[in-house]
């Protein structure tokens, strides 16, 4: 009879064991590799809309593993922007009166470009060189979109960038890998 209680209660520890990893594991998961978020405003259409739930990667962030087109996700005035990454760390970006985009003197493909930008804000003029732990994002909505163009937000320094989109969740017919 004793050896049966050792046996039951060594199985039920061996569970609670168990249990305790996978939620330790799901936390450190949480915090420190992926997390989902949610797309607040129209600014990244039609690539995002309102309401679309995200998976980033938070690696990529912490990594420095940000590439050109990139979208991340960084704080803004305590809510989460959603942008993509035209400027790198050290690059002089500027937008002419056309809408434009030139990095380093160069006038780059904007694939991602759905309608003219009517607004180069800061970027106007000689635009605007980057410190070495900075990104220049612009919204593919470039006419709806609060981005680095504008004072308010600026350039997002590395240290800020949450993670990289990589993911959408919902809604469930346009699951899928975000490019």
């Amino acid at each position: 009879m004793r050896s049966r209680r050792r046996k039951k209660s060594g199985s039920l520890l061996s569970f609670s064991f168990y249990i305790l990893a996978v939620i330790l594991l799901t936390i450190m998961l949480r915090y420190f590799v992926v997390e989902r978020v949610v797309v607040v405003g129209g600014s990244m259409e039609p690539t995002l809309s309102d309401r679309d739930n995200v998976l980033i990667d938070k690696l990529s962030a912490r990594t420095g593993n940000i590439d050109r087109y990139d979208i991340v996700v960084f704080p803004a005035d305590g809510v989460f922007l959603i942008k993509r990454v035209y400027g790198l760390p050290g690059e002089n970006i500027r937008i002419d009166e056309s809408g434009l985009i030139y990095i380093n003197g160069e006038v780059i493909d904007d694939k991602y470009a759905f309608q003219v930008m009517q607004d180069a804000g800061r970027a106007g003029g000689n635009g605007v060189t980057l410190a070495p732990d900075e990104y220049f994002v612009l919204g593919d909505n470039r006419n709806n979109s609060v981005d680095s163009r504008a004072l308010e937000v600026g350039s997002v320094r590395d240290k800020n960038i949450r993670g990289r989109v990589m993911i959408r969740l919902t809604p469930l017919d346009e699951f899928g890998r975000v490019k």
